[in-house]
């Protein structure tokens, strides 16, 4: 993604006030409850929706990845998960997502990324849309730091972060690390291996649902039940 694709985000964030702000802690009541919205962002950046009160749609990416259905998500089901989304935005088939393909992303499949879900409560937090940590691999070539969680829905750079393991507003552009606008199927799938090796910590080689952590809305919407039970 260019320097001139960043000051278009930004420029379009600043419009809509600024990107999102979470708090936590901060009020009685955090977030109205019509705002909460019921939503997960795989780590390779599709959109789980599901109904207010259903539970929360990690376990439906879960499901859908786990090929054999045998309640482990071992790497090679966790990369064709990858390679089917990525394929799903290739709109022409090159094996690569131009510029057009990331907005219609943004745009028509995870509006969340921008805001676009959300009815309110934009703040002036500031217009960074996404952000990736670079660092220098071991053959000289630039690849994504492994990429940590955020604690609470107050931190990260709204976007997809609040709905995702990981702190990348734009998990899709997140790929493009060489920032050239466009992004290779073998970018996509490096980064999907990052992220599966952030998440398998004890090095078992396999995913549990049940070991998985829990995004920072989905901790919020355990409180907002919790709250409604009592």
């Amino acid at each position: 993604m260019g320097a001139s694709r960043r000051d278009m985000l930004a420029g379009l964030a600043s419009l809509v006030g600024g990107a999102l702000s979470f708090t936590d802690g901060a009020r009685a009541d955090p977030l109205p409850t019509a705002v909460i919205q019921n939503v997960f962002i795989s780590p390779c950046g599709e959109p789980f929706r599901a109904a207010p009160d259903a539970p929360y749609p990690v376990a439906d990416w879960f499901a859908q990845a786990d090929r054999n259905h045998d309640g482990k998500l071992d790497h090679d089901e966790f990369t064709a998960d990858a390679e089917r989304f990525f394929a799903k935005l290739d709109l022409n088939g090159d094996g690569f997502l131009s510029p057009f393909e990331v907005a219609n992303y943004e745009a028509h499949v995870a509006p969340e990324v921008l805001g676009g879900t959300f009815h309110a409560l934009f703040s002036g937090r500031g217009a960074l849309l996404w952000k990736v940590q670079m660092a220098p691999g071991p053959s000289g070539d630039v690849e994504p730091e492994m990429p940590r969680a955020p604690e609470a829905p107050n931190e990260g750079a709204g976007g997809a972060s609040p709905y995702s393991f990981f702190d990348e507003p734009e998990p899709v552009a997140a790929a493009d690390v060489q920032f050239r606008g466009i992004i290779s199927r073998n970018d996509f799938l490096k980064l999907s291996d990052i992220h599966f090796r952030a998440l398998d910590s004890q090095n078992r080689g396999y995913l549990v649902l049940a070991d998985l952590p829990e995004t920072p809305m989905q901790r919020l919407l355990r409180k907002q039940h919790r709250r409604a039970r009592r």
